[in-house]
C-alpha cells in the first residue's frame, strides 16, 4: 500500500494561519523522509479555519525544501480559474520540480458562494462547463491547440517542460466516468462524504482510455485519519475534528477546538448528535492504533481495487498529526 499526504492547512485553536503554512512543510519535509508518494494541498476559501486557499504557492515553496515526494493540488478548484491560467501555473510548477508536480483538480467551489462569487469579481459562478475546461486545461498543459476558439490561438508558457501527473477528484463518483474517459488518474474524497463502492471504480476503469497522462488507470482515495499508540489516545486526539465536521454537518461554528474542550462539547450531546459522530467514524474517520488502521487500509484496497491512501490528519498538535504519518508510514511502508 503506497501512502500519500493530503494537508488542508488547519488553523486551531490558539495557533495562526502563519502556524499553519509553517507545520505544512514541516509535514512534507517528514513525508519525504518516510517514503510518502505524494503530498497536496486542499483550496479552501472563505473562512478562517484554513490557510490553504493558494495551494499551489504552497506547492512550489515544498517543492524547494523536499527531494523525492511529488506535490500538488488536490484540489485546484477549477471553476475559479481559467484554463490558460491553470496550465501556466502547472507548467511553471513543473519546470522548477521536473516530474514531481501533481495537477489535482476539483469541480466543487471550496468555499461558500459568496466567496465564489467575490473569485468571479461578482460575475455569474459558472458550474456547467468544468469538463470541457478541464479538457482545455490539459491540451494547453501539453502544448496542444485545444478546439475552443477563444484558446486556439495561444500558448500556454513556458513550452516543453515535464508535465504533471493529471487528477480529477470526486466523493460522489459522478467524475469517474469522465477521469476514465479522458485518460487521468482519479481520486477519491472518502472523508467527505463517505460512500466509497467498487462500482465506482469499476465505472473509471471500464471507461479509462490510455493518454499523454496516463498509460493505465491510477485510483487513490483519501480518508480523513486519527491514530495513535493507544485506541484511548486516538479517540482523544480525534476529538477536535469530530467536533468540527459535526458542526459542518448542522451549519455551525467550525472551530478547530483543543481536545480538551472537543471532550467538553462531547459530554453535552444530544443522542442523535453521538449517533452522527459514531456515522462519520463509521464511514469517514480512521480513528485507532497503527495496527488496527494499517488493517483497515490493505483491507480496503483489496476490497475495492487501489493501492494508495491519501491520508488527511487534523490535531490541535502538530507533533500529534505527524505522529499519525510516522506510525502508518512504520506499518505500511
Amino acid at each position: 500500500m503506497k501512502l500519500s499526504v493530503l494537508d488542508q492547512l488547519p488553523v486551531t485553536e490558539g495557533k495562526t494561519a502563519v502556524g499553519a503554512v509553517e507545520k505544512a512543510i514541516e509535514l512534507a519535509q517528514l513525508a519525504d523522509e518516510l517514503g510518502f508518494e505524494r503530498m497536496w494541498f486542499a483550496e479552501h476559501h472563505g473562512g478562517a479555519s484554513y490557510a490553504s486557499s493558494a495551494p499551489e504557492i504552497i506547492t512550489a515553496y515544498a517543492a524547494a525544501v523536499t527531494k523525492n515526494i511529488r506535490l500538488g493540488t488536490g484540489g485546484t478548484m477549477m471553476m475559479h480559474y481559467s484554463p490558460l491560467k491553470m496550465a501556466e501555473v502547472f507548467k511553471t510548477l513543473s519546470a522548477l520540480a521536473p516530474g514531481r508536480i501533481d495537477f489535482g483538480v476539483g469541480r466543487a467551489p471550496g468555499g461558500d458562494m459568496r466567496s465564489a462569487k467575490a473569485l468571479a469579481s461578482g460575475n455569474m459562478v459558472k458550474h456547467d462547463d468544468m469538463y470541457r475546461k478541464l479538457l482545455i486545461t490539459l491540451d494547453l498543459i501539453r502544448d496542444q491547440q485545444p478546439e475552443d476558439l477563444i484558446y486556439m490561438e495561444t500558448l500556454a508558457s513556458p513550452v516543453k517542460v515535464s508535465l504533471p501527473e493529471a487528477w480529477l477528484l470526486g466523493s460522489s463518483g459522478n467524475s469517474a466516468m469522465e477521469a476514465g474517459r479522458m485518460g487521468i488518474s482519479y481520486s477519491f474524497a472518502q472523508f467527505f462524504m463517505g460512500g466509497m463502492t467498487k462500482e465506482i471504480f469499476d465505472t473509471y476503469r471500464n471507461f479509462f482510455e490510455p493518454s499523454y497522462y496516463a498509460e493505465k488507470p491510477e485510483i487513490n482515495v483519501a480518508y480523513m485519519t486519527t491514530v495513535a499508540e493507544t485506541q484511548e489516545e486516538a479517540d482523544y486526539e480525534a476529538g477536535p475534528v469530530e467536533i468540527h465536521r459535526l458542526m459542518l454537518s448542522k451549519g455551525g461554528k467550525l472551530d478547530f477546538l483543543t481536545p480538551e474542550g472537543a471532550q467538553d462539547i462531547k459530554r453535552r450531546l444530544t443522542e442523535v448528535d453521538k449517533m452522527k459522530l459514531a456515522d462519520d467514524r463509521h464511514h469517514r474517520h480512521l480513528i485507532g492504533t497503527p495496527k488496527l488502521i494499517s488493517d483497515k487500509l490493505s483491507q480496503e484496497g483489496e476490497q475495492f481495487g487501489f493501492d494508495e491512501a491519501m491520508i488527511v490528519s487534523i490535531t490541535h498538535s502538530q507533533e500529534k498529526r505527524l505522529q499519525t504519518y510516522r506510525l502508518l508510514a512504520k506499518e505500511l511502508l
